[in-house]
């Protein structure tokens, strides 16, 4: 370290540094005040009531709010990008290192979905390997084996807004967690609160740690029951106010319980106003197609146009293999969309073509675009 800085800043960061060192937490009791409380029942009753009616819609819905949630999140660390550019990363085009790293939130995202029926240290692992083994593999599904640190200078941890505990502690400490969020005679969404704070105080991880954090809330909402069929964009949410968030968590690490909570069910509550806001516009826009597309109902056209609601832009080889139909047949379903002006190549010359659905990709940006947008 003698090498860089200057002489201050190496007397800044020189000399022994406090870590934290997290209460245990697998025993702990909640109390929330009653206001508090009852906010936090309404927002469960409202995420199950969400849950319920886009579930029950025929359009693919799910993956779409998942895609959402994953972008939001990403977004909470300054990884950001637009719908195409995800859409492109997820056909695996060239697109954005960001894109390419939000692709990975949504594996990360998806694989706390599967796995929320059993959370434990393997889970966990599991969504951090899917997040970053595509473009940090050597730190993916590993515990950090090194001190890291929350603000401050990049020389070391003596003046950081943070220092999360030695990795000596960070197995017995997720250990703790893993039984703190498997109770059952917890308020679910005080719980949630809850776990997510703990694991951002262990920050068990190199890099990631806010985003598998997230994804922790979305396994917890599904094995809590709250929700079965979709994705609620929770970081959307959260997405209105981050300096607040990141007050809560620190509030929480001071002993304060009740702003994290607060903070994840006001954040339930816009995801669930945004969500629908999104699911309606996107209802809007497949009415507005089916009646530009002259085609049988039962045909690759029509097919395609719940595709591309969820993957907005495509290239043949997607569609022919999506919709289970040749190459040749691909292209006239490509084709009459585009004759119907709702696919538009966004790829020059014959070669590798690629098409974009312009409407889908803009309500998507349009719900991103809400997010940010802060509230009062």
């Amino acid at each position: 370290m003698g090498n860089y800085g200057s002489r201050r800043e190496r007397h800044l960061t020189s000399g022994p540094y406090r870590a934290a060192v997290p209460a245990f937490i697998a025993h702990q009791s909640i109390s929330l005040n009653d206001e508090l409380q009852a906010l936090a029942e309404e927002a469960a009753t409202e995420l199950t009531r969400f849950d319920v009616e886009v579930g029950h819609i025929t359009a693919p819905f799910a993956s779409i709010l998942l895609r959402t949630e994953s972008a939001s999140s990403s977004e909470i660390e300054n990884l950001t990008s637009g719908a195409r550019q995800i859409a492109l990363a997820e056909l695996g085009e060239h697109a954005s290192r960001n894109a390419r790293l939000i692709v990975g939130n949504v594996r990360a995202t998806q694989a706390a979905l599967e796995l929320s029926d059993s959370i434990d240290t393997q889970a966990v692992l599991r969504m951090h390997r899917a997040l970053l083994e595509h473009d940090d593999p050597n730190i993916a599904g590993r515990w950090r084996r090194e001190q890291v640190w929350i603000g401050g200078r990049s020389l070391g941890p003596h003046t950081a807004q943070f220092v999360p505990p030695h990795h000596d502690h960070i197995s017995g400490l997720i250990d703790d967690l893993i039984v703190f969020s498997n109770r059952v005679d917890l308020p679910v969404m005080a719980q949630i609160a809850i776990a997510h704070a703990q694991f951002e105080t262990i920050h068990p991880f190199i890099d990631g740690n806010g985003r598998v954090g997230r994804a922790l809330i979305q396994a917890m909402l599904r094995g809590g029951r709250l929700t079965r069929s979709v994705t609620v964009p929770v970081s959307a949410g959260l997405l209105h106010n981050t300096a607040e968030y990141f007050e809560a968590l620190g509030e929480y690490r001071s002993g304060n319980v009740e702003p994290i909570v607060r903070s994840i069910v006001d954040a339930s509550s816009a995801a669930i106003a945004n969500g629908r806001h999104l699911v309606r516009d996107l209802e809007s826009v497949r009415a507005d197609w089916r009646t530009r597309v002259k085609a049988r109902r039962d045909s690759a056209a029509h097919r395609l146009v719940d595709l591309l609601l969820r993957q907005p832009v495509v290239d043949s080889k997607l569609v022919a293999s999506t919709l289970e139909v040749t190459g040749a047949n691909a292209q006239i379903a490509i084709d009459r969309l585009v004759d119907a002006e709702i696919l538009a190549q966004i790829t020059d010359g014959r070669r590798n073509r690629i098409w974009q659905a312009k409407d889908v990709v803009r309500v998507l940006d349009e719900f991103a675009a809400r997010a940010k947008h802060r509230r009062g």
